[in-house]
């Protein structure tokens, strides 16, 4: 049994990866992977019991997903709504290095709110307006994608594996931060240090003056603006309301979504002489959610729950226990493989691999101290956050911002490859060390 689901989940994996060459969608090959582990493993397991795993299993994914679909719902609503372009209107340097600067900032703390992908888009979306050669446009695509991937690692809302980790508890949100923050921008000064001095000094080479993007049709800036603020409010707000009420993240973002939509349905209904057919409502809204992401998601953490019932991720786990037994190793190397293997799935199989550690585990535990890195909170957690999100930037296919920043500007893979990779993964190491010297400090 335990061959074939591991057969069936190498071979699922495999199809992912070669999503393009295959020309079939990865969320398909990932819903089917899903019921033919759970189908091998309630056939040859013979336990009445597995519905009810299946079941709780479902229950702890959809947390996710539900959290996922609010945000995206919250992000769309703004950028339909022109709230973006009040951002990207107010960059005004004309310098390439400041500008390079100001890109990788406003990328990495954006990205902490927004998903990556979006914060990608939107930000090679303002470069393309400032530089026009396209050489020099790989270079800061690159940098964008750096940070973009360094700022979702901190925020428990910036990454898809962020948001599993938090909202199972595995990490809290002011620790995270605390933690993550001097690292993530330690990740992404060494590559960005790296591309400033490949970038010529001077103003930026397009010399027609840069003219504010227009606002969709019947939308007014206050309008714009107002989308803009609570919007972000309510992804920010998300992780107080947890702390406040200790209900799960993905409540909070269900309260935020809803004052939202209330919002912007009595701001439209007072705009009566408005064509109902321009009214960007939520109802409208939904309707453009990536709903492959959300069903790919679905079918990937479903499948690793399947290999967590089957005992096939404890028994992993006890094998690395027994020949590394080292946490910054093991977490180095999940992010390492993070940059050839989707991130998601990975933390998924790590969470599985390691349950969150109690008190009780801990004290009978042969290596007490080793146990508790895997506490709630524990330095593993924290490492594989970091990893899991900063080590997407080793290739450009390694995250969803380097795919999208691939696609946009036709990024070529060897390039990246001889160019950033080496960077990153200096920014990537420092970043570990980083952690390592912090864990002593507080120690």
């Amino acid at each position: 049994m335990i061959t074939i689901i591991v057969a069936i989940f190498v071979l699922g994996y495999a199809c992912i990866a070669m999503e393009h060459r295959i020309r079939i969608d990865k969320a398909a090959v990932a819903l089917l992977m899903c019921v033919a582990i759970w189908s091998v493993f309630a056939l040859m397991a013979h336990d009445k019991s597995i519905g009810d795993e299946l079941i709780s299993h479902l229950g702890d994914t959809c947390q996710t997903l539900i959290f996922l679909i609010g945000a995206m719902t919250i992000v769309d609503l703004i950028d339909t709504h022109g709230g973006f372009t009040i951002i990207t209107d107010h960059i005004s340097t004309r310098n390439k290095h400041k500008l390079l600067w100001l890109l990788c900032g406003l990328t990495f703390f954006m990205s902490a709110v927004l998903d990556n992908m979006t914060t990608t888009i939107i930000m090679i979306m303002v470069m393309r307006r400032l530089i026009s050669d396209s050489a020099e446009r790989w270079w800061f695509a690159a940098v964008i994608v750096v940070a973009a991937n360094a700022g979702g690692a901190w925020s428990p809302i910036g990454d898809v594996t962020t948001i599993m980790l938090w909202t199972h508890g595995n990490v809290g949100a002011v620790k995270l931060i605390g933690n993550l923050l001097l690292p993530c921008m330690v990740s992404l000064a060494v590559p960005a240090w790296f591309v400033a001095r490949h970038i010529r000094r001077g103003a930026a080479v397009s010399a027609v003056k840069i003219q504010a993007e227009e606002l969709p049709a019947g939308i007014t800036p206050r309008f714009s603006r107002t989308v803009l603020v609570v919007g972000v409010a309510g992804l920010l707000f998300v992780p107080l309301f947890k702390s406040l009420t200790g209900l799960p993240p993905y409540m909070g973002m269900i309260l935020s979504l809803s004052l939202l939509w209330i919002m912007t349905e009595v701001m439209y209904d007072r705009k009566r002489s408005m064509e109902e057919s321009i009214k960007n409502r939520v109802s409208k809204v939904v309707k453009h959610i990536d709903m492959p992401t959300i069903l790919f998601f679905l079918g990937i953490l479903m499948s690793v729950a399947g290999l967590q019932s089957a005992g096939i991720l404890s028994s992993a786990a006890d094998f690395l226990n027994r020949s590394v037994h080292e946490v910054f190793s093991i977490a180095s190397a999940v992010g390492v493989l993070s940059s050839v293997i989707d991130n998601v799935p990975l933390v998924a199989a790590c969470m599985g691999m390691y349950p969150v550690a109690d008190a009780a585990s801990i004290a009978a535990a042969a290596d007490p101290a080793y146990m508790e890195a895997f506490a709630a909170d524990g330095i593993f957690w924290h490492l594989l956050t970091y990893c899991a999100g900063v080590g997407g930037s080793l290739l450009i296919i390694g995250s969803a911002a380097g795919v999208v920043a691939m696609g946009l500007e036709k990024i070529d893979f060897g390039w990246y490859l001889r160019h950033v990779t080496l960077w990153a993964l200096a920014g990537y190491a420092l970043g570990v060390g980083v952690i390592y010297v912090e864990s002593l400090v507080w120690l």
